[in-house]
């Protein structure tokens, strides 16, 4: 049993506080779903089409930028007191962005929501942490991380029953109630004991690494606007020499915000730089699967979502192998296991023909989402096993920062990608337009298209995937050869659970 669970004692319900964070997690994992699911009917409401993008980015940035301070601080002050608080931004947060009457309102309202959601997805994980022996830690962590891949296949429903039987008001409002249940299982229901240490706050450190970090999301998010090429490299430049002051900075803090000898820590460098890398592949193959569907082998919305489906279903099926796997071999052999089931699987995409059946994706999707939750789980239990106890809030947060970064990455070379294939087809297609391509993209106005076009629109589309996936197999093996690094540390977490 971990410190904390030991510290706690009775006096803490685990299966409700379980049970409070596994509600906490889907509620933030619904999020960006139903939120998508409900945005042209925003869009058509509020008439913000030229910004829409930003009810989405301010929600991330604001998230990946307070995720390392929650982590930091519930070490310091516990994480009773810091999830309490990020719970409650987060339903105020949800509240105001029900109430939004424009455009700009609700843009406002989700920089609030994200700063409580930044909270709420590190720290559920931390909490499992602290209740949780390493035996049982795997399982319930992967069961938890597994509510990403069920919102994903609830979100759409749901997102589309509330638009048309409610109003896209509801689908912020609904998290007033279940956020405010949360709250009071924590609580109640979680007791914290034993000492923290409670040093100064590090202000000059937030400060900097704040700073880092907005313009780091910002350039990544800027990175698919080719003509504003050179403001993500003066953003990038800020950000570089942000982290050498913050490095500075840190190194003369006793007790600071990031803690710098996290990294001095051979397996937990290498399993967040390997989880970076496979959840930045992770967004391509969830964004760019259905397009293949809907674009390419003309299937409704709903079949495209569905291709996705067994991923989800697989997700949690690698997450308990992981949970069993982890206790017994180390965790680079695990994240090994995984990776080998990413390459066979992005390898196979590939090389899969233009016109390739459905059901053979719903058959790869199995192997991706195996492959995904072991990886996932494993990482999430190496960070929080390697590092000494009053760190592991630290650690966590770093871990899902870690995802959010690549992912932000990714999703930005993809797009370039599959503009400079698209741009580089439309000119070698005399007749087809920019707009034809759009028009085909969507399986309901891809019948706008003139007949003799619409073959030579899909077949770009197709190379721009195939380009896509390309690049994934690339990242998947530069992945597999950072995680062989890891062999030299190959201590079992149960030894380091022991050592530490």
């Amino acid at each position: 049993m971990s410190n904390t669970a030991r510290a706690t004692g009775r006096r803490t319900n685990v299966a409700l506080v379980t049970l409070a964070a596994f509600v906490a997690t889907f509620m933030t994992a619904i999020e960006g779903t139903i939120v998508s699911t409900a945005m042209p009917t925003i869009v058509s409401d509020l008439h913000g089409l030229s910004v829409m993008n930003w009810v989405y980015s301010i929600y991330l940035l604001m998230t990946a930028v307070t995720t390392p301070i929650y982590g930091k601080l519930s070490d310091q002050y516990g994480r009773k007191p810091l999830l309490t608080i990020g719970l409650l931004v987060f339903v105020v947060g949800s509240a105001l962005c029900a109430l939004a009457q424009s455009m700009p309102q609700l843009i406002a309202c989700r920089f609030v929501q994200g700063l409580g959601a930044g909270a709420i997805q590190p720290l559920t994980f931390t909490v499992l942490a602290d209740i949780y022996p390493l035996a049982k830690r795997a399982k319930v962590i992967g069961l938890n991380s597994s509510s990403w891949g069920i919102a994903s296949i609830i979100a759409p429903l749901l997102g589309g029953f509330i638009v048309e039987q409610l109003s896209w008001h509801w689908v912020f409002a609904i998290n007033v109630p279940i956020g405010l249940i949360v709250v009071l299982l924590v609580q109640v229901f979680l007791h914290e004991e034993g000492d923290r240490h409670t040093s100064a706050v590090d202000y000059k450190g937030i400060s900097l690494l704040v700073l880092a970090l907005v313009t780091l999301m910002l350039g990544l998010q800027n990175l698919a606007e080719v003509r504003y090429l050179w403001v993500s490299l003066v953003l990038f430049l800020i950000c570089a020499l942000t982290v050498v002051a913050l490095v500075r900075v840190e190194t003369r803090q006793t007790d600071p915000i990031l803690p710098l000898n996290l990294f001095s820590n051979r397996s937990f460098v290498i399993q967040n730089v390997v989880i970076l890398l496979i959840s930045g592949f992770l967004m391509g193959f969830e964004t760019y699967l259905p397009i293949w569907m809907q674009s390419v082998l003309g299937l409704n919305p709903s079949m495209g979502g569905f291709a996705v489906t067994p991923s989800s279903i697989v997700w949690l099926v690698g997450s308990f192998v992981a949970g069993r796997l982890i206790i017994k071999h180390p965790p680079h052999k695990v994240t090994g296991l995984a990776l080998i089931f990413l390459l066979v699987a992005c390898t196979i995409y590939v090389f899969l023909p233009q016109h390739t059946p459905f059901a053979v994706f719903l058959a790869i999707s199995c192997l991706y989402g195996f492959g995904f939750g072991t990886a996932v789980t494993v990482s999430t239990v190496t960070s929080q096993s390697v590092v000494p106890f009053d760190q592991v809030g630290a650690a966590t947060s770093f871990n899902t920062l870690a995802r959010s970064l690549g992912q932000t990455l990714m999703i930005s070379i993809f797009g370039i990608v599959l503009n400079v294939v698209t741009a580089h087809g439309v000119a070698a297609q005399p007749g087809l337009t920019n707009d034809m391509m759009n028009r085909m993209i969507n399986p309901q106005t891809a019948g706008q298209v003139p007949t003799e076009y619409l073959e030579p629109a899909r077949e770009i589309v197709y190379q721009g995937l195939h380009c896509i996936f390309l690049v994934g197999l690339v990242l998947l093996v530069t992945a597999f050869i950072i995680n062989l690094c890891d062999r030299r540390s190959g201590m079992l977490l149960s030894e380091y659970n022991q050592n530490r």
